[in-house]
């Protein structure tokens, strides 16, 4: 048995190309690694990451458990395609083993077994399957025209826009199954076979299509099946479905260890080419639901980095929220791709910009315990003054970093894209908190928490948010609290809810003084203030606009005193509201004894 026609020729081409790219792509990618990544792989691959790697594959490459999550309809409409198809090759190449034995087949034998094996035994059982499968991959390739022209009905705002890659290589899909359902149709008509689809559909077209007619159709449709999937391949290294090979060793270096820096690395490659563009980092954005704002979502930004076309404005209109990052399927660092981009951009060092730092020490008092107030603290006074009472009543004596003055935590300037002068920051803070000798650090901004905790090396020093201390000294006996019949209702701020992983401490610190109303959006899920340090783009009136709609929805709750735990939250919050909003440690402080 010959496994060749010439209909076979646009696949074959299309196969090849489709490899030969993708072998160029990840050898490039892997060869340009770190030495220190490379042998993070080396050392990961005998492990059991392996197997929890595959396994991972298994869960979110074929079965989208994450998408599931988020969108069931459109979590099926991907498992449909991804694993059905899966299922189909699989399948497919049993049945040729089945039919054949273990012999050597061509990839086209296996593709196009149907065409070629007429003269074969029919063997129901497999008819049977392969038409079930074949059917569960079209009611994807249904949902995914629904998708394109109804996405509201799918539970989405809004889809992605395409590149011209993209629209080649998806009408190259949403003709792939269609076509050889036509095609295996018309060989079961001529020859019989097939089961409950292809059987039937072939049967119905035996009777009403002449004998002359279902030849010339029959190649006709071989023809167009096999031209789709050849399209399909040469356009998928350069659209958006690059990620269905890209996601799968994404998965792997990721269990290995590798992460995306400050800078701009090889292995960035793998997560901006793993993105699916499935869109549903969009409706989660308030740049988009308040501000209307569409051009600048993470899906967008991957793409134009993608492509080479970033531009800064696309780079720096983002709040860095977190609110995308913690949908996305794929599991991308969507912030720190968005904030090593900035870098790439806008990085300019200035040797001589800090040299006042030489010298420079303006903190005061002593104690093993050190506070931290940072640049948001200083400027909301309220919430250092409360810090300074529980301080008191809790019997601590403090060193105070920069009650007087002192030096930003360095970054601001990092998530602006100045990252080697927020170095310069780091390193001045750095040297002060150990030659004070302090054993806690304690601050009341989340971004001054997240910074000493992933960018400083602080040994012997233990990084705590306020929430965390005051929780602390609560459970320790330390502050002697009244408990009180107000209603509150708390906003977790991006760096210190997404950004650190702190939701519990500050919800027990609130119900040690009063009833917690939890708003409709909360923890991993809750909004953005929206006068994050981290957009450089967006303007006054924006800020307020989105801190206007966080607002409603915590008043919604009925509240009479809205507390977040960041003093930037607090301020941008306040400018939304005529109600009262407060530092957790302002209400702490209010009650006690």
């Amino acid at each position: 048995m010959t496994f060749y026609a010439p209909f076979c020729l646009p696949f074959i081409i299309g196969a090849a190309v489709m490899f030969a790219t993708l072998l160029w792509k990840w050898g490039s990618w892997l060869y340009r690694l770190p030495r220190a990544d490379k042998r993070l792989i080396l050392r990961g691959l005998p492990t059991r990451r392996t197997l929890e790697a595959l396994w991972e594959v298994v869960r979110e490459s074929l079965l989208h458990r994450r998408i599931f999550r988020v969108n069931p309809l459109l979590g099926y409409m991907h498992m449909s395609l991804a694993f059905g198809w899966f299922l189909l090759i699989a399948v497919g190449w049993t049945e040729t083993v089945a039919y054949l034995g273990l012999r050597f087949v061509p990839l086209q034998g296996h593709v196009f077994f149907k065409y070629f094996a007429t003269g074969l035994e029919h063997k129901p059982g497999f008819d049977f399957v392969m038409d079930l499968l074949l059917l569960f991959v079209l009611s994807g390739v249904a949902l995914a025209w629904g998708k394109r022209f109804w996405s509201r009905a799918m539970g989405m705002r809004r889809t992605t826009k395409h590149v011209p890659g993209d629209r080649v290589a998806l009408t190259a899909l949403w003709f792939i199954f269609p076509a050889r359902l036509l095609a295996e149709s018309t060989t079961c008509a001529l020859y019989g076979g097939g089961s409950f689809l292809t059987g039937s559909l072939g049967g119905w077209m035996h009777e009403h299509i002449s004998v002359l007619a279902l030849m010339n159709l029959e190649t006709a449709a071989w023809w167009f099946y096999s031209s789709c999937l050849g399209l399909f391949f040469v356009a998928l290294p350069f659209s958006r479905y690059m990620h269905i090979f890209t996601e799968i060793p994404l998965i792997f270096l990721r269990r290995y260890g590798l992460r995306s820096g400050e800078k701009e690395s090889a292995y960035d490659h793998f997560q901006v080419e793993a993105c699916s563009r499935c869109g549903i980092c969009i409706d989660p954005c308030q740049l988009q639901s308040v501000l209307h704002v569409d051009n600048v979502q993470s899906v967008y930004f991957l793409r134009d980095r993608r492509y080479g076309m970033l531009r800064r404005d696309v780079a720096d209109n983002c709040l860095l929220c977190g609110r995308c990052a913690e949908r996305c399927p794929v599991g991308i660092d969507l912030n720190t791709l968005r904030v090593n981009s900035r870098d790439h951009l806008r990085n300019v060092p200035d040797e001589r910009r800090y040299d006042y730092f030489k010298g420079l020490d303006r903190s005061s008092g002593t104690g093993k315990v050190g506070y931290f107030a940072g640049c948001m603290t200083l400027l909301t006074p309220r919430t250092m003054s409360a810090m300074e009472r529980l301080f008191d009543a809790a019997g601590e004596e403090v060193w105070w970093a920069d009650r007087e003055g002192g030096v930003c935590c360095g970054r601001p300037l990092k998530l602006a894209g100045e990252t080697d002068s927020a170095h310069k920051m780091m390193r001045y803070n750095t040297e002060l908190f150990l030659k004070h000798g302090i054993t806690t650090l304690v601050t009341s901004c989340p971004i001054c928490l997240k910074v000493f905790r992933e960018d400083y090396d602080l040994p012997g020093i233990e990084v705590l948010h306020h929430s965390e201390y005051i929780l602390r000294l609560i459970r320790a006996g330390r502050l002697n609290l009244q408990r009180g019949t107000t209603h509150y209702t708390y906003h977790d701020p991006c760096e210190l809810g997404r950004g650190s992983g702190i939701y519990d401490e500050p919800r027990a610190v609130i119900e040690a003084v009063g009833e917690l109303l939890e708003p409709a959006q909360t923890r991993e899920h809750a909004l953005c203030c929206g006068s994050s340090v981290a957009n450089t783009a967006i303007s006054d009136g924006q800020q307020v606009q989105i801190a206007r709609a966080v607002a409603e929805e915590l008043e919604a709750t009925g509240a009479e005193v809205i507390v977040t735990a960041c003093p930037l939250c607090k301020k941008a919050i306040g400018r939304g509201t005529k109600g009262e909003v407060r530092d957790l440690a302002e209400i702490v402080a209010s009650h006690l004894s």
